[in-house]
């Protein structure tokens, strides 16, 4: 499968090393153009390469919106059209400060509800949120089972398609629902999102 990346931060490299691995071509797209990800592209080998955000939207069947909640606004402005594009959200309300991280104020909205309307049209599946990126970079094999991927979206060809990525890189892909259901079950906060390591499917 094609998939785009757009942001080359801890979790959408962590991301792209994951994907490349398991066979699936990737463009990964950051905010200081093509030319800065050289070394990383080399790193990950034949199946990467590197694009402007348009270029890697326009490469994917699956696009990753991996940027930091602050980033998000930018980062979708810079891509023409998101009408009908599957689009993969691990993002959380997170922002850093002096002091550590803290949930960023959504307005009282749901976070996935936030980022699905500054990409209009698109098909969003919130999914790989509840992992820190150095837990995405190990053996998704864990004690004789897989780590557990939670998607939620509206779309089930959509979800279809994170399903099988997830899958072909080494996890179980488990559907909690549309975005309003099973979004806040592991949204930053809820009762599921955290556990990412002790989620194991046998």
């Amino acid at each position: 499968m094609n998939v785009g990346i757009i942001g080359a931060g801890r979790i959408g490299t962590a991301l792209a090393r994951l994907l490349t691995r398991a066979g699936h071509q990737v463009k990964v797209a950051g905010s200081r153009g093509p030319e800065k990800l050289a070394a990383l592209v080399g790193e990950l080998g034949p199946n990467a390469s590197a694009g402007t955000s348009q270029e890697a939207a326009d490469f994917g069947d699956v696009v990753v919106l991996a940027v930091q909640w602050d980033q998000a606004k930018n980062a979708v402005a810079s891509v023409s059209s998101w009408r009908g594009r599957t689009v993969l959200v691990p993002v959380n309300p997170l922002r850093e400060t002096a002091t550590g991280l803290e949930i960023a104020d959504t307005g009282g909205r749901p976070p996935t509800e936030v980022i699905a309307s500054l990409v209009p049209g698109a098909l969003v599946v919130k999914g790989f949120n509840t992992y820190l990126a150095q837990v995405l970079a190990e053996d998704p094999a864990v004690n004789g089972g897989r780590r557990i991927v939670l998607l939620a979206g509206d779309n089930a060809d959509a979800k279809r398609k994170v399903a099988d990525l997830a899958d072909s890189a080494g996890f179980q892909a488990v559907d909690t629902g549309s975005l309003a259901e099973g979004g806040p079950l592991f949204d930053s906060g809820g009762p599921l999102n955290g556990l990412g390591r002790d989620l194991l499917a046998l």
